[in-house]
């Protein structure tokens, strides 16, 4: 895709509106356009920019068979969290950060594992040996660990990058990558600190079109590296 093209496609999913100038960080007034009502209007060809810089670290991730952890649990970036990480069979969080996912995944796999033999006696029937009120308790119990893990069930190991929208509503996962030295990449507004990210891209991270325009650029990146890897 030219840049033109890209530039026109970027505009037209809203990637440029940030936040009002009050809630701005710092850290993001050099990729501020204009401001208009009060609001930041983000320069779309520094995004443009950073983009290209996120996706050449992911292609890179992607050839050296990377694990990539999604997150985006807010209501605009869940679904489509959680579709491009199966579309990669990727592990993913689209619903609620559970403290120490990252920092103490040996516990987190305890309670994986725990979720998938409960899955595996239920579909043997093995669990009819409870009475009602145990079978409701352990019902509930699946669906909170359903919750909270599903998107975490297919790996055994922490991730090697972890892939964020809105870096400031997902603090807890951004901190826990940092303790980790895990590389982030983080779809961020105007209201985002851009230091605490390696490779930050600064863009509307509130509306559905702005996300699914990036993910599907991540996407796409990962999926070229990784068919250069199987060749």
């Amino acid at each position: 895709m030219s840049t033109q093209n890209l530039t026109e496609e970027m505009f037209r999913s809203g990637v440029h509106y940030g936040y009002s100038k009050s809630r701005r960080h710092p850290s993001t007034t050099p990729y501020v356009f204009t401001t208009k009502n009060g609001v930041d209007i983000i320069n779309i060809e520094k995004t443009e920019e950073l983009l290209n810089k996120a996706l050449e670290a992911v292609n890179k991730f992607a050839t050296s068979g990377k694990t990539i952890l999604f997150v985006g649990t807010k209501p605009e970036a869940s679904q489509q969290i959680t579709e491009t990480a199966l579309s990669l069979n990727m592990p993913y969080v689209g619903e609620r950060w559970v403290g120490g996912a990252l920092t103490n995944f040996s516990e987190i796999k305890k309670r994986i594992v725990k979720l998938l033999s409960l899955r595996d006696q239920k579909e043997k029937g093995e669990l009819d040996k409870y009475t009602k009120k145990e079978q409701l308790l352990i019902a509930k119990e699946m669906d909170d660990m359903t919750r909270n893990f599903q998107g975490l069930t297919g790996i055994t190991k922490t991730p090697d990058v972890v892939f964020v929208v809105d870096s400031k509503k997902e603090h807890i996962a951004v901190v826990e990558a940092k303790k980790m030295n895990l590389p982030i990449i983080a779809l961020m507004n105007t209201d985002c600190n851009l230091k605490e990210i390696d490779y930050p891209i600064v863009a509307n991270d509130a509306s559905i079109s702005s996300i699914t325009f990036f993910l599907s650029k991540i996407k796409e990146a990962y999926s070229n590296g990784a068919s250069g890897l199987t060749k």
